[in-house]
């Protein structure tokens, strides 16, 4: 059988599938020349992340697909229960990249609460002729210890967030509406562990108490975080998204950055992927990565065995 990786998988994956005997074709096809290629292949499994989108049409003009695959969390870019109730079987690794996410959360956090987004690119261009102004301007850092962290989706992402948290010193607080308490080891490279219980409160208690917010959630109808939410939040809060593009109003996010609501914002997904609106780009009090919460080697590897993992007992 036939397996397309139509955005790429980790070696670890395509040596798992081969050497149960499936054929693993690593080529990206343009989404417009999809159903050809599947349907000329006879491709029994697609396996896709964030690039590429199965829909109804496509799932209808290929009729040899057994199994798509999503390597990573959310499903937005399938139709997940279209192609189920057609008989095939939709696949995730939902707990693969969850690390991964939560420490690029920590990397913007760490970054922004020290300027070093903006410092990066000012340093370079004028760090031999302004050193003292430089300094001077990002002298006014604040210590993440001590603070508190407010968590909007408290399934495997968030909670991976929090321990990170909870080990920097914060205070943790968080939002689901499935999850009415979560508990949490923090496991030490000693074989030490200790144990966090985290009961969930209301989004408003949330966004009131936090110092800082991270979104772990899915793509919504509706925005999650607009003006009204912003006008919730305390004075000079920050705020991370590393979930979905859209869960996010934008507009509303420049507006409360320019009013001084927020001090500062983390963003690895937009509305508009892969062409963020240049006032985002451009403001210097967001600090901004390209989609790559799971971009990391431990988890693309994990990604790809959970995935040739669940083929191989499904097909093999």
């Amino acid at each position: 059988m036939k397996v397309l990786a139509n955005d790429g998988i980790a070696t670890s994956g395509v040596v798992a599938l081969e050497n149960a005997g499936f054929e693993v074709i690593l080529k990206t096809v343009a989404q417009e020349q999809l159903a050809e290629f599947i349907n000329k292949n006879e491709v029994a499994v697609l396996l896709v992340r964030s690039a590429t989108t199965v829909r109804e049409a496509l799932i209808d003009a290929c009729p040899s697909l057994k199994i798509i695959g999503r390597g990573g969390v959310g499903m937005d870019n399938i139709d997940v229960n279209y192609a189920r109730n057609k008989g095939l079987k939709v696949i995730n690794t939902p707990a693969a990249s969850s690390h991964s996410v939560a420490e690029l959360v920590f990397a913007h956090l760490f970054g922004m609460v020290r300027f070093l987004h903006d410092s990066n690119q000012n340093m370079p261009l004028e760090g031999d002729s302004k050193f003292k102004e430089l300094k001077k301007a990002y002298a006014k850092g604040i210590e993440l210890k001590g603070k508190t962290l407010g968590i909007l989706g408290f399934g495997r992402i968030g909670q991976a967030t929090a321990k990170i948290g909870l080990g920097v010193g914060m205070k943790v607080v968080a939002f689901d509406p499935f999850i009415d308490s979560a508990n949490l080891q923090l496991d030490f490279f000693d074989g030490q562990h200790v144990n966090f219980t985290i009961d969930t409160t209301s989004k408003e208690d949330v966004l009131a108490q936090a110092d800082f917010i991270s979104l772990h959630v899915p793509a919504q109808k509706e925005y999650v975080i607009g003006a009204k939410e912003f006008a919730i939040m305390k004075q000079g809060a920050g705020i991370v998204n590393a979930a979905r593009g859209g869960v996010i109003d934008e507009i509303a996010l420049i507006a409360a950055i320019e009013e001084g609501k927020i001090s500062n914002a983390a963003l690895d997904v937009f509305e508009n992927e892969p062409s963020p609106e240049i006032q985002l780009l451009m403001n210097k009090n967001i600090s901004l990565t390209p989609h790559i919460g799971a971009a990391t080697q431990e988890a693309q590897n994990r990604i790809g065995e959970e995935l040739a993992t669940q083929i191989i007992e499904i097909l093999a």
